[in-house]
């Protein structure tokens, strides 16, 4: 009798382990493609390649390098303390929404015109802040709001606001990982760039820059429909 008891007993603990391990497997694989099919890095490299058509290599390495670090801080920083900063400043993602629209249309529809940030025939003085000018896309609108936008934030935050430390981590990792991939999406687009030349370029800015006037104009009213929802 003491025998059959002492047997059955241990078995109990690997399938509740394995059980354990499923979830977290299941748990982790959906909030990788949540964040995905929010970030997309596959549909932001032409944008990026429009926004950084006239860059040499090097340079675009650099923008695409900080834009994804600056990317991942922001999501680090409001996993961890999202809602205490949005209370803290009284800031509400249908604000951050609204805001974000009419950041993006109008980065869009400079695109759109084919605005150029530096001239033909510039200085030392003129490269300098054309360089300076160029890296500052990768913080407005690379890093915010195209790969960490009120989506992303909202959906971040919405896999570890409710969870502990492991929750968190899970979506830390899989946003680390989307990164690195956007990194070498965003890399790999120099090899584009060479082959569809300057003329193809200024096309596919003309039409990303649409794009991006549109993906504007569909933040701000969503996030004008969700301020007239609380409002009513």
């Amino acid at each position: 009798m003491k025998t059959s008891i002492s047997v059955a007993a241990p078995s109990d603990v690997p399938e509740e382990t394995s059980y354990e391990m499923a979830d977290l497997v299941t748990h982790a694989a959906t909030v990788f493609f949540g964040l995905l099919a929010i970030m997309n890095p596959m549909a932001n490299t032409p944008v990026f390649l429009g926004l950084t058509g006239g860059n040499s290599p090097a340079t675009r390495k650099q923008i695409a390098g900080k834009a994804v670090i600056l990317a991942f801080a922001i999501i680090f920083v409001c996993c961890l303390l999202g809602n205490l900063i949005f209370e803290a400043f009284g800031i509400t993602l249908t604000a951050f929404r609204i805001t974000g629209g009419i950041l993006v249309f109008s980065i869009g529809y400079k695109m759109l015109q084919g605005a150029q940030s530096s001239v033909h025939h510039p200085t030392a003085e003129d490269n300098a802040q054309s360089l300076e000018d160029a890296r500052d896309v990768a913080v407005s609108p690379l890093a915010i709001p195209i790969l960490a936008g009120p989506g992303t934030i909202a959906t971040a935050m919405n896999y570890s606001a409710h969870g502990g430390a492991v929750e968190i981590s899970i979506t830390l990792a899989c946003f680390a990982a989307l990164c690195g991939l956007t990194y070498v999406c965003f890399v790999s687009g120099q090899k584009l760039v060479s082959f569809m030349g300057a003329s193809a370029l200024k096309v596919v800015t003309r039409i990303m820059g649409l794009i991006l006037a549109v993906i504007g104009t569909q933040m701000f009213i969503d996030g004008a429909k969700q301020a007239f929802q609380s409002a009513g």
